[in-house]
């Protein structure tokens, strides 16, 4: 993978020039979330029911993630882990299979059966819709990380932040958690480098594939 993007100002320049582009996308983005809440609101219930009969907790995690120009929000999603799971992270931190300040490790403990199920299939990132429809979130976009990991970056790094986070991304569809925090990079500053509708109607078929098979979800 080429390492080699340059990520100018010229680039920073043409994202600001996009005014349409994002207009366009913004309409988009609060269609398809309320359309999908709508069919999906079965699979949201019985995802629900399924969570709360198999561990004790919350159905819905939330958590302080990094937005648009670095502005934390809540982000949502189902509870995937039991509810000590954040208490334990530091007593797994030797285990770490990840570069830079992300942690992941492909194992994980902390996950409870329908959990380890419903990130396979990536359903328990739908509550994300709602971040969508409230404006903090962008279907197609680089993925919100925890504030406690990007407080980690560099500049360049947080050079990702100068657009919404997304729902997918590059390296939703290139491999997930296969990749390196760097491929991860990379790959967020290639989308900005490239942005355009196009593209994103292209990482939104080609997710629909990566979840079907799996790829990468841990």
């Amino acid at each position: 993978m080429n390492k080699n993007i340059e990520f100018s100002e010229e680039i920073v320049g043409r994202v600001n020039r996009c005014k349409k582009y994002f207009v366009i996308k913004r309409s988009l983005d609060v269609m398809f979330s309320i359309l999908a809440l709508i069919v999906l609101f079965p699979l949201f219930l019985a995802t629900a029911v399924a969570i709360k009969c198999d561990s004790k907790g919350k159905v819905i995690f939330s958590q302080l993630r990094t937005g648009k120009n670095g502005k934390p929000f809540i982000m949502y999603k189902f509870r995937s882990m039991y509810e000590d799971a954040e208490a334990k992270r530091k007593d797994l931190i030797d285990q770490n299979e990840m570069d830079g300040p992300v942690f992941k490790i492909s194992n994980d403990p902390r996950i409870t059966k329908v959990g380890s199920f419903i990130r396979k299939y990536s359903i328990d990132e739908l509550p994300q819709l709602l971040n969508i429809l409230r404006g903090e979130m962008s279907i197609v976009g680089p993925r919100p990380l925890a504030v406690y990991e990007t407080e980690l970056f560099s500049d360049f790094e947080n050079m990702r932040h100068i657009i919404k986070p997304g729902l997918t991304c590059y390296w939703q569809i290139s491999g997930r958690s296969n990749l390196s925090f760097r491929d991860w990079i990379y790959l967020d500053m290639k989308y900005i480098a490239e942005i355009s509708l196009k593209v994103d109607f292209k990482i939104i078929l080609r997710t629909f594939k990566v979840v079907f098979l799996k790829k990468g979800a841990y």
